[in-house]
């Protein structure tokens, strides 16, 4: 194998896994200056070359009732890629989250004699434990970002590397705040709240209207008014910008707020406090170590289906991670102005210093060299 002939096949289905994604191609190229890189990609994996072959917005979707509407175009895109690849044979296929689509097409793949990984590990460990049997058969390498899972595969004699997660390697153990807002072009003395209602459609659609009408109820208070309170809206594209706007403007049209494209960790490095879906952003927030109140909303349908199989105290990973009660969690029928309200006060106009060593200590176990250590394991199953 020389280094032009060597293609790395990589499928990604939201942002989060496009930064994961970008990180181990950097790295690889470092071994392989001449790879090709071919599936589906985010913005920052195209940047770097990145070959895609669909959009990466086609696979950010979550939910069983969700799914079942794109259903027939999920699975052609599929079916798509597993012909494409068993015809044009990459050197290794890595499938980078998305566990229902990437892991049944790993599957596929595997059976064909071509070595496959999945990084990020679904969460077995919390429900659908026996998803692990089929892991086990349609991947040679799990390579896992949290330190307990890398326990439960051993556990079950599948081959997982703990690699850390990039997040940790690449935001700083301190984040000044007043650098981020001079950068963003923020009041340097006001409070601001960053809203953060999700970064997929069905996110945005379940949770704007609590966090507007938590936020009109905020402004209306004393402590508000004296501390000058800004309202900042990171949204990780135009499009999800866009459905913002239209949902504000339905919502609340007179709340002033200040809606930032593609800086997610400036703007939560600029605030003082974040209102937030739940997900990988949650571990960011931690990483840059400021307080935050985590609320999720699922189709309703989907949530009733499925809560009486999942085992775990906590959803969010800052929670997971500190195997405590770290941070506030709302989930489905609790997200509502009148809980969210006095968390958020809390955590906006009082002392959350005592957060922080919590956060650090998350932050160095998970700081590991991710990329580096994800490429390593990726060359050596080569």
């Amino acid at each position: 194998m020389n280094n032009s002939t060597v293609t790395f096949a990589i499928v990604v289905g939201e942002h989060s896994g496009d930064t994961l994604g970008a990180g181990l191609m950097q790295q690889l190229q470092q071994h392989y200056p001449k790879a090709k890189f071919v599936g589906i990609g985010g913005p920052k994996m195209l940047a770097l070359g990145f070959d895609s072959l669909f959009d990466m917005e086609e696979l950010s979707v979550m939910g069983v009732f969700e799914v079942l509407g794109r259903l027939r175009r999920l699975l052609h895109i599929r079916k798509s890629l597993g012909e494409y690849f068993i015809a044009n044979e990459p050197n290794v296929f890595i499938g980078i989250d998305a566990p229902d689509f990437n892991i049944t097409l790993e599957g596929t793949l595997k059976v064909q004699g071509i070595k496959t990984v999945h990084y990020v590990s679904p969460s077995v460990w919390a429900w659908r434990e026996k998803r692990i049997f089929k892991i086990a058969k349609a991947t040679n390498m799990v390579l896992s970002l949290l330190p307990f899972e890398k326990a439960f595969y051993d556990k079950h004699q599948i081959p997982c590397t703990f690699v850390g997660h990039s997040l940790a390697d690449d935001i700083p153990l301190i984040s000044d705040k007043l650098l981020a807002r001079k950068a963003l072009g923020l009041s340097e003395s006001a409070k601001i709240l960053a809203l953060m209602p999700g970064s997929r459609g069905g996110e945005l659609s379940r949770l704007v209207a609590p966090f507007l009408q938590t936020a009109i109820k905020l402004l209306a208070s004393k402590q508000a008014k004296s501390a000058e309170l800004k309202f900042v809206v990171p949204m990780v594209s135009e499009k999800r910008a866009e459905q913002f706007r239209q949902l504000h403007e339905k919502i609340a049209p007179e709340l002033p707020i200040i809606i930032i494209v593609g800086k997610t960790q400036q703007v939560m490095a600029a605030s003082d406090c974040l209102l937030t879906a739940s997900g990988t952003v949650t571990l960011e927030a931690a990483l840059i170590k400021r307080p935050m109140v985590i609320c999720y909303k699922f189709n309703p349908l989907t949530y009733h289906m499925f809560k009486g199989f999942v085992k775990l105290k906590w959803f969010s990973l800052p929670n997971l991670l500190a195997n405590k009660s770290l941070v506030p969690e709302l989930l489905q029928g609790k997200v509502t102005v009148d809980n969210i309200l006095p968390l958020v006060e809390e955590r906006l106009f009082e002392d959350q210093s005592a957060l922080n060593q919590a956060y650090t200590d998350i932050h160095l176990m998970l700081k590991q060299n991710a990329s580096e250590q994800a490429a390593k394991a990726v060359i050596d199953l080569l």
